[in-house]
């Protein structure tokens, strides 16, 4: 069974959907629709999944993904989340708009789409208030709005792109066992997890769990483990002024050694270098400060 598959649900004004979801209907299971989505954080903080893809989300982030890639937003603890969520469909934007000469970049935009996209830059906060104004507008200005968007993504290009996969390739757990895994992971990653634990959550067996994971998400669970706890350790080295071998136990990791070696492998940058980085962005950091952050560590 694939993700569960969300149904659009329009106005009869309105040709595509515009409003703001929070605590608890912001909170949705693993699942894809038919339609693009464009996705404002507003409250609230935890972790994205977008196709094979595993990474933070905070207010003011702006995620904008094509149609049947599967997707979830997981909050991070018992914060409020909220999100303005856009939906629309193929129709809306008009194959023979995008096919016309001038449409070109758009289409090009949508096809970048497929894979999720994080925006970032200034063009994350020029479209952060027209998203904002868009839920209360009315008539063709929305319409106007919703291009304005595509058309700053499209020409600016400042977006990083999230999935490995297109969603036709993108083969998916169940729905129930794709949830399961997600927020029993969520909920005990800074703990030691085995593989025969996590398998009987979902009652497998632990060959049957390691093949099905890895076929159906493109990646290990020690490996989707070790990206979620990589993910909270780059919260707290840019949050908090905890030592890194405190960040390192908070974590899930058992030693600081391997906790530096998994460091390198996702971010290719040690943690005292990352934490440089993000606290002062403008310090210049050679190789050989990293070299010896690393050696000190």
């Amino acid at each position: 069974m694939k993700p569960l598959i969300e149904k659009l649900t329009l106005s009869e004004n309105t040709s595509f959907v515009a409003r703001t979801y929070r605590t608890p209907n912001f909170e949705v299971p693993w699942h894809q629709h038919n339609e693009y989505e464009l996705i404002l954080i507003l409250e609230g903080e935890g972790t994205a999944f977008v196709g094979d893809h595993i990474g933070d989300f905070s207010p003011g982030d702006i995620f904008f993904l094509a149609p049947n890639l599967p997707h979830t937003f997981q909050k991070a603890g018992n914060v409020i989340t909220s999100a303005v969520v856009i939906q629309f469909s193929d129709d809306t934007v008009g194959s023979d708009l995008i096919n016309l000469p001038e449409g070109a970049y758009i289409k090009n935009l949508l096809l970048a789409a497929t894979q999720g996209l994080k925006i970032i830059g200034h063009c994350r906060e020029k479209m952060a208030g027209i998203i904002r104004d868009l839920e209360n507008q009315q008539r063709f200005a929305r319409i106007i709005s919703l291009f304005q968007c595509l058309n700053m993504m499209a020409e600016s290009k400042e977006y990083l792109a999230l999935s490995s996969q297109a969603p036709d390739t993108v083969y998916s757990l169940q729905q129930e066992e794709i949830d399961l895994i997600l927020q029993y992971t969520n909920r005990n990653f800074r703990n030691k997890i085995s593989l025969r634990e996590v398998s009987m959550v979902v009652n497998m067996s632990i060959p049957a769990f390691c093949k099905y994971f890895r076929r159906s998400t493109k990646k290990t669970y020690v490996d989707y483990l070790n990206e979620i706890r990589i993910g909270h350790a780059c919260k707290l080295l840019k949050d908090t002024n905890k030592s890194v071998i405190e960040i390192c136990f908070e974590s899930g990791f058992n030693t600081l050694p391997n906790f530096n070696k998994q460091f390198l492998k996702y971010k290719s940058i040690p943690p005292s270098t990352f934490r440089k980085m993000t606290k002062h962005p403008l310090v210049g950091i050679s190789a050989d400060d990293d070299y010896r952050i690393l050696s000190e560590q």
